[in-house]
């Protein structure tokens, strides 16, 4: 089985390598493709730009075993071109997008999902860390 998943990933930590990890097991013998947002976008939806560059983040994210490939999100705020370019199975996200509308956020519906035949599934969350939480500890050093 073949997951996407995007993000920025700016400060990778535990949380991510978690969330990655349990792509990994959900993949199986497939792939897990993560779709990274590009500075362009990061700068434009942030309105900061990230601390590391897209080729830092797409290095360092490599390197961890539970991701085979990485991609741009060059849709920006319109997922569908990431995700079609890979196709998969499922798409992963935390579970802490419940309480969002993540939909919205990523620029489908759940109709479109299902006419691609894509699934979508909530990964747990890993609380207590969070690349706002890393940053907000730098700024006190």
């Amino acid at each position: 089985m073949n997951i996407y998943t995007g993000g920025t990933f700016d400060v990778l930590h535990a949380g991510h390598i978690n969330f990655l990890r349990q792509c990994s097991d959900l993949a199986g013998s497939g792939e897990v493709i993560v779709s990274l947002n590009t500075d362009e976008f990061i700068t434009e939806y942030k309105k900061k730009p990230p601390l590391y560059s897209y080729k830092e983040r797409a290095k360092l994210l490599i390197l961890l075993n539970y991701v085979n490939k990485i991609i741009p999100n060059t849709g920006g705020a319109d997922s569908k071109p990431a995700i079609l370019s890979v196709n998969p199975d499922l798409i992963a996200i935390g579970d802490d997008w419940l309480s969002k509308d993540y939909f919205k956020q990523m620029g489908f519906t759940k109709e479109w999902l299902q006419a691609q035949e894509i699934g979508l599934c909530y990964l747990p969350y890993t609380k207590g860390i969070s690349t706002s939480d890393i940053k907000k500890r730098c700024n006190k050093l």
